[in-house]
């Protein structure tokens, strides 16, 4: 194993006598000769981070300053770093061993410090592992960089430190595997300075524009001390520095496009990164422009629930250019929009609405209003309000979401089951998928679901440790050990050969001794049986059903045995090729995965919704439809109370593409932060804001990339329909797809009950 370290001398020949890992004795510095907050570019030259942030190049250690003491080597890597926009913060890095490390000379009280690591060496868990103890209390233990953050991620940790003799020790010392502890950069801040920029302020939008102004409002930033204001952007010109959420440019010019982002600020003075751009065109003066845009013509109702309503209308004209809709609820402006379609939210079940619309241009001018629509919207149904959501074990690494993860979005107290994604199955035989991370994973205080540390000894780590944490703080939650998946269905053919021998190999495995209160009954995700998904199966219309009883018999009626099935409800497709129906009277209820019907897969498109909950007119595939899934399995026998409704919390698309609504042609799949052609809904609800809907779900036209994604409105709408199905509740994959606030949670909360 190469070990990539350059040794640093200190101008002293006896530095060289050292034994290894020896740490300098100092004196204590003078009180006070250093000043928080302090940031230092560790093995590098000074830099300024992407929010306006300064970092001191690093230096050795001098009496009454700062700096490192026995570093073990510097280096630096080129590699683009995920996860930050601040590479040059991350590739250079001082190593330590040893105990050795950084010194600061500082009044005594608390300070917080903050650690900023990358991994460039390993390649696996458990290959590198320090420990890190600040004035000789542990701060790390066996922290490894890989297993928490992946490879060549931007993985940051913070802790206070209290300072009782006028120096602020943090040291290094390996725990396990090879080479030295690795640091990337330090700070140290006053107790109450924090050293974490703000959220990035989230939905910027425009509240009005007029021929010389655009009004703006965007939500609040939070941070880990205060967000003391905003700053507005106009291009790349700060116009404005306001403490609201909200202002109104003026002295603009008429007719023209502007570009907006806003940044949050807190008492640091840290910037968060920019929001997401904003465009936005200031009417025309009107004087050359007096003509209306035509009529929106066919206003037309989707999905209609209890409480929402889908409305869709055709495309109006304009001699110049048609900026937008107004949708109408009576009399009442109820949004303007951009794109031809809109769902109405917060209605009143049984109840009659009228509505009409009417298209704006540049120049101010508005159209007639359409023709009138009347929708009634339905009784509630009465369907049941299960919530199951997936968490996966490979989320710890590059994603960087844990079960405590799921306490401070504030999704645990909504949830009532989770499915832990993904058990292997091998040799006909359910096996661990990721060992590492199910049940070895340290988990220091801070990542700990109560705050407790794991220790070296403790019989069970990992996420099985802090699922088991989390039960008992949130009792109403179930949690199911999950097998197969996507990639790993493949050896679900060899376990129909055997059913019982499978099932009692699952078994041993859930009911495993050291975990087996954690896990509350099993679910396969078999893709699929007697069809291709990965991988082709022939096994036969009947493995799925033999499988199934085998589980139940072996798991009991006191442990939950469910499935995730196809939503293929084509003639001839796969829900025809397995006999769910034969088989739910073996299992509590199937998640049918009702997305993932079209995407960029396709890669010249046409480009489609990937989870549509009914079909519409022109949709590549008739029967690709949430619905007509639905539907099928019904008239399969498959009780309505044993069918929950999947949602995706991620969207699909496309680049290349000029046409805003479906249908248009691509040349590609568009770039995604973890995969081509897919994106997390927190990402896209800022980054490619949805301009419309159909078949109740959402879509959106940004640039020349085309996505669609189910929103808050649209996930209201699908709980609703789930609801009238008299559907045992509604699923979806996965959890670190949501906002940090759980915004996707709660309009499922909200729409089931």
């Amino acid at each position: 194993m190469r070990n990539r370290t350059v040794l640093k001398l200190f101008g002293v020949v006896g530095a060289l006598l050292l034994p290894l890992g020896a740490a300098v004795a100092t004196a204590p510095g003078a009180y006070g000769a250093a000043a928080v907050p302090i940031r230092v570019n560790s093995g590098g030259a000074a830099v300024t981070d992407g929010a306006g942030v300064q970092w001191s190049a690093d230096k050795a250690y001098t009496s009454g300053d700062w700096g490192y003491q026995t570093s073990y080597g510097t280096n630096t890597t080129g590699s683009p770093i995920a996860g930050t926009d601040d590479d040059a913060l991350y590739q250079s890095y001082n190593t330590f061993n040893g105990w050795s490390g950084y010194r600061f000379d500082l009044p005594n009280g608390t300070y917080q410090v903050t650690l900023k690591m990358v991994e460039d060496w390993a390649n696996a868990a458990g290959q590198r592992k320090f420990d890190v103890r600040a004035e000789g209390a542990n701060a790390l233990t066996a922290f490894d960089i890989f297993a928490t953050c992946g490879r060549l991620t931007a993985c940051d940790k913070s802790f206070p430190v209290t300072v009782t003799d006028g120096a602020l020790n943090v040291q290094f010392n390996m725990n396990g595997g090879a080479n030295y502890a690795t640091v990337s950069a330090i700070s140290v801040t006053g107790q109450t300075g924090g050293d974490t920029p703000p959220t990035v302020p989230q939905n910027l939008r425009s509240t009005g524009a007029t021929t010389t102004s655009v009004s703006l409002q965007w939500d609040a930033s939070t941070d880990d001390v205060g967000v003391t204001g905003y700053e507005v952007y106009r291009g790349s010109t700060l116009v404005t520095t306001v403490t609201g959420t909200g202002h109104t440019d003026t002295g603009l010019t008429p007719g023209t496009e502007y570009i907006y982002t806003v940044r949050a600020r807190d008492t640091a003075g840290q910037r968060s990164g920019p929001s997401g751009e904003l465009k936005v065109t200031t009417e025309d003066e009107g004087g050359e422009d007096t003509e209306a845009p035509s009529v929106p013509g066919n206003l037309r109702a989707g999905t209609v629930t209890a409480d929402s309503a889908e409305l869709t209308w055709d495309a109006s004209t304009d001699n110049v250019k048609v900026t937008g809709y107004e949708v109408y609820r009576g009399s009442t402006l109820v949004a303007t929009v951009t794109g031809t379609g809109h769902t109405d939210t917060g209605l009143s079940p049984t109840t009659q609405y009228t509505y009409t619309v009417k298209a704006r241009d540049a120049a101010g001018n508005r159209s007639g209003a359409s023709n009138e629509l009347k929708v009634t919207t339905k009784e509630r149904g009465t369907g049941g309000n299960k919530l199951l959501g997936y968490f996966t074990n490979w989320g710890v690494y590059g994603r960087n979401y844990h079960v405590k993860n799921i306490v401070t979005s504030g999704s645990a107290s909504k949830l009532t089951h989770i499915n832990y994604a993904f058990g292997n199955v091998q040799g006909g035989r359910c096996t661990i998928g990721d060992g590492f991370a199910d049940y070895e994973k340290a988990y220091t205080a801070d990542q700990s679901v109560d705050g407790v540390a794991d220790t070296w000894d403790q019989p069970l780590r990992g996420n099985f440790n802090q699922l088991r944490k989390l039960k008992k703080a949130h009792p109403n939650i179930k949690i199911l050990y999950s097998f197969g998946g996507w990639t790993w269905s493949g050896g679900f053919g060899q376990a129909a050969a055997n059913p019982a021998a499978f099932a009692e190999s699952c078994y041993n495995l859930v009911e495993d001794p050291r975990w087996a209160d954690v896990f509350d009954g099993i679910d396969i995700d078999w893709e699929y049986p007697n069809a291709c998904g990965l991988t082709c199966d022939t096994s036969g219309p009947a493995a799925f059903k033999n499988l199934m009883s085998a589980l139940r018999t072996k798991f009991g009626s006191g442990n939950l045995v469910t499935a995730a099935i196809t939503a293929d409800g084509t003639s001839g497709g796969k829900i025809d090729a397995a006999d769910y129906g034969g088989a739910a009277q073996y299992l509590d209820w199937y998640n049918v995965m009702t997305y993932d019907f079209f995407g960029a897969w396709a890669a010249q498109g046409p480009t489609a919704p990937h989870s549509p909950l009914t079909g519409y007119p022109g949709m590549p595939i008739a029967g690709f439809d949430s619905d007509t899934a639905i539907q099928k399995l019904k008239g399969k026998g498959v009780p309505a109370s044993k069918l929950l409704l999947g949602i995706g919390f991620y969207g699909r698309g496309w680049t290349g593409v000029t046409q805003s609504a479906p249908g248009g042609t691509a040349t590609g799949a568009a770039p995604g932060t973890y995969e081509a052609g897919n994106e997390d809904y927190k990402v896209l609800k800022t980054k490619c804001p949805a301009t419309g809907t159909i078949a109740g779900t959402a879509y959106a036209h940004c640039g020349n990339q085309w996505w669609s994604y189910d929103t808050p409105a649209t996930i209201g709408g699908k709980m609703g329909y789930s609801k009238n199905q008299g559907l045992g509740g509604a699923f979806f994959w996965e959890l670190s797809g949501d906002t940090a606030n759980g915004e996707l949670i709660s309009a499922m909360k909200t729409g089931l009950g």
